[in-house]
């Protein structure tokens, strides 16, 4: 049997389990054989994440464990397929869409963003990611809002989401990009020195460099709210439409919810539901 063939069938499952009276939410143990090879095609679930990404997951330096959604995700995944799994950290986006592409990485986590389309194909989100301005303490910025004034330097790291979103909605102030996520004091530094007036990332990841320093504070409110999503190859139709049910299925089951609660992740709630606090694209 081919592996062309093997896909071909496998999405036909698909459609024939998601007719009218099919409650079965996950592949049966009998066609984990069929669905291995279309999602995990060296026998091995490989599967790439931002290691610099809390909200999607943590590395432990010392045992290379990741903790959060990917810890979760990707063993849940290779469960159902019935293979081993390797969770591969890297650097940034543009990483780890080559990681995808390149076919070194089945699967990829990465922030749902209009150009990244146009390299892999999303799947269905499975959560939902606030971002938030970390600003000085005594700093007159309020809400989001008020960042984009005149006068006012915004920080962002480029190529991620948050820097793409800054670019395209903020007018006023000015963006001043740096080349990769600085470390928790660098980045700090950087705002007490008055480099950056605010800094933009997601909600956790601010959260916990206002954690190291009294004289820094995150806004209450987030700029935005970008979806959380799985990613393959473009053009793999076959295992998108795997990917896709893997996601309905651990959404209507729970298990995203229990995940993310597990995490105690700021500013992150499941698909499907409204982040708190959060402040429409202008």
């Amino acid at each position: 049997m081919t592996l062309t063939f093997r896909a071909t069938l496998a999405v036909l499952l698909v459609v024939l389990s998601s007719w009218p009276g099919s409650a079965q939410i996950g592949p049966p143990a009998a066609l984990a054989p069929v669905l291995a090879p279309v999602l995990a095609p060296t026998g091995t679930l490989r599967a790439s994440f931002l290691a610099t990404n809390p909200v999607q997951g943590r590395l432990d330096p010392r045992t290379g464990v990741v903790a959060g959604p990917v810890g979760d995700l990707v063993p849940e995944l290779a469960r159902r397929l019935g293979v081993p799994y390797r969770i591969l950290p890297v650097p940034d986006a543009a990483a780890l869409i080559e990681s995808v592409r390149s076919g070194q990485a089945d699967i990829g986590f990465l922030a749902v963003e209009a150009a990244r389309a146009t390299q892999v194909d999303f799947s269905a989100p499975f959560a939902l990611m606030g971002n938030a301005y970390l600003v000085r303490a005594e700093s007159p910025i309020r809400q989001s809002a008020d960042v984009d004034r005149t006068g006012i330097v915004v920080g962002a790291v480029t190529g991620q989401s948050q820097q793409v979103w800054v670019s395209e909605h903020v007018r006023n102030a000015r963006l001043h990009a740096v080349p990769t996520v600085p470390p928790a004091d660098a980045l700090a530094g950087m705002l007490i020195r008055g480099e950056v007036d605010a800094f933009a990332a997601n909600r956790q990841r601010m959260e916990d460099v206002a954690r190291t320093d009294a004289r820094l504070r995150v806004l209450s409110d987030n700029f935005s709210v970008i979806p959380q999503a799985l990613v393959v190859r473009k053009g793999d139709s076959a295992r998108l439409v795997q990917v896709n049910r893997f996601i309905d299925a651990v959404l209507a089951s729970g298990f995203v919810q229990s995940s993310l609660d597990r995490a105690q992740l700021a500013g992150v709630e499941v698909a499907g539901v409204e982040v708190a606090g959060s402040t429409p694209p202008r």
